[in-house]
């Protein structure tokens, strides 16, 4: 991506970013644009108050729009806002400039009179960055805000002389629906380590038909950036991955919540000092993080009896260390309050974290990140986190149940368990689609048990690479797969239960156990 090898090798992505712009110049700066909100109020959608982003200057020629009517939007995703029950982003993205962009919603697709514009992120990546010459996209984001809690509502985007109110567009509206006010059953997908290619559409397929609430994606999305050692000195960089991967991903992302963390492979130096700045034109995710200048991509939602909790591990990775501490400690002090509120939460009752980097794992690849154990395993332990979804190693393993780095009970396929008073299970869900790695051990997984005492890895330290064995992997699987979790409130002093499965791109169910709480 334009920094010796050599300087690479030693700097921090915020180093790297400098560097970048002092060879390439002020003119390579991204454009800003206009942000629009849209409110609903009592149901009835009305346009907000508009709030013009930095725009930095930008001293090339910009691209001429085209008719509009020769242009048509893609890579629609979704996510959340911070109140999973009344705020949900639509994003979109368009392959050249286009004039007023906007989206139209209802709670009918043939009442889609409400029309609200849309923020436009630039984002221009020079030749000598990337792979390929000057590249530029267009990224465009509309808030929607004030939804009716567990109501499903219909949307199309456009721009001018794109509009998807005309009867020959309506084949392009999509459907979201809002978290629930109450607890409801209802189920999610996870998975981590996808990119563009067959076995990533393969999973996206399989995703769809699961019928989830919402979707979690572990880090290392698209991979841009092939090397993903979060050093910009690798000429494979091609911003235009993104484009593929949003196209793959429309097929669920349009109507199911796509929920992103950033992995080692998402950390792109041009963009931004933390290396995120990419991340944050094509993602809106929720904005109720400890620091959104520096980790965009840590933040929680609620649905239904549900806590989710993403965090950014590359702030405590010993293995790939070029945001090592980028937070400054604010981002475990935050995650303790967001343990500590949910747990005394009324109507909480499963806290789920998902990150990229495995605590516990035995890939021959990346294994285990002792800076996640230091960290933050304490905490799991502490606040009794019911599971932990990871990726960054491209396999399906799950642990049995840990405390204190031991097996404190054996968590056979079907079995329960009781975090309350047991510990913790950790689940690696790397395998979305990218090239797989390797276990030391046999495959042992439903229907095809291989169960080993004991397995042979390694931890990655501040000191390098650490020898252990371990017991507590109990479910191996290599190939292709996913997450499945279904969610079971129940009434107060009786067992929730997050029924969790372990899909195979073949649809075949590779591994499943429960987690049980009392309800409150």
């Amino acid at each position: 991506m334009g920094v010796p090898d050599e300087l690479a090798e030693r700097m921090s992505m915020a180093e790297q970013h400098e560097y970048l712009h002092t060879k390439f110049s002020r003119r390579n700066m991204i454009r800003g644009g206009a942000v629009t909100l849209g409110a609903v109020v009592g149901g009835a959608f009305v346009p907000g108050a508009v709030a013009q982003a930095a725009t930095p200057t930008r001293t090339f020629p910009a691209t001429e729009s085209v008719d509009g009517a020769l242009v048509a939007p893609f890579g629609r995703h979704l996510a959340y806002g911070n109140d999973a029950r009344t705020e949900m982003t639509v994003s979109w993205q368009v392959p050249v400039a286009v004039k007023k962009p906007f989206i139209r919603i209802g709670a009918r697709p043939w009442d889609l009179s409400r029309k609200i514009e849309a923020e436009v992120r630039t984002l221009y990546t020079p030749a000598g960055v990337g792979a390929s010459a000057d590249h530029t996209q267009y990224y465009l984001h509309a808030r929607l805000s004030r939804l009716r809690p567990g109501q499903t509502y219909y949307y199309g985007v456009g721009h001018q002389g794109f509009d998807p109110a005309e009867p020959h567009l309506t084949g392009t509206l999509g459907t979201f629906t809002t978290a629930p006010a109450h607890k409801k059953p209802f189920t999610f997908t996870a998975f981590g380590d996808q990119g563009v290619g067959y076995h990533g559409l393969a999973n996206d397929s399989l995703l769809l038909g699961q019928n989830p609430a919402f979707h979690l994606h572990a880090g290392d999305i698209a991979y841009a950036d092939p090397a993903g050692q979060g050093k910009s000195a690798d000429t494979g960089f091609d911003s235009r991955v993104w484009d593929q991967f949003l196209a793959q991903t429309e097929s669920v992302a349009k109507s199911v919540p796509w929920m992103v963390s950033y992995g080692n492979h998402d950390m792109e130096a041009w963009y931004s000092p933390n290396g995120y700045g990419g991340e944050e034109a094509r993602f809106t995710l929720p904005g109720n993080g400890p620091d959104k200048k520096h980790l965009p991509g840590v933040y929680s939602f609620v649905h239904g009896n549900t806590a989710i909790i993403s965090l950014d591990p590359n702030d405590v990775s010993f293995e790939i260390p070029a945001n090592l501490g980028i937070s400054g400690g604010t981002q475990t002090t935050w995650f303790e309050g967001q343990l500590k509120k949910y747990r005394a939460a009324k109507d909480i009752d499963f806290i789920i974290v998902f990150f990229h980097h495995c605590a516990y794992c035995t890939s021959t690849a990346h294994a285990s990140e002792g800076g996640v154990r230091q960290e933050w395993v304490p905490l799991f332990e502490k606040y009794t986190v019911d599971l932990i979804i990871n990726g960054h190693n491209h396999q399906y393993e799950r642990t049995d149940v840990i405390k204190g780095d031991k097996v404190a009970k054996k968590l056979p396929i079907g079995g329960t368990a009781y975090p309350e008073t047991e510990g913790v299970v950790y689940v690696t869900a790397g395998a979305a689609g990218r090239s797989l790695y390797a276990f030391s051990a046999p495959d042992s997984y439903e229907g095809h048990l291989a169960e080993q005492e004991s397995v042979a890895s390694f931890v990655n330290t501040k000191d390098g690479k650490v020898n252990e064995t371990v017991a507590w992997s109990r479910v191996r699987y290599l190939n292709y797969s996913f997450l499945r979790v279904d969610v079971e409130p129940a009434a107060k002093g009786h067992y929730a239960k997050l029924k969790v499965s372990g899909i195979a791109e073949t649809g075949d169910r590779i591994d499943h156990f429960t987690v049980a709480r009392r309800a409150k």
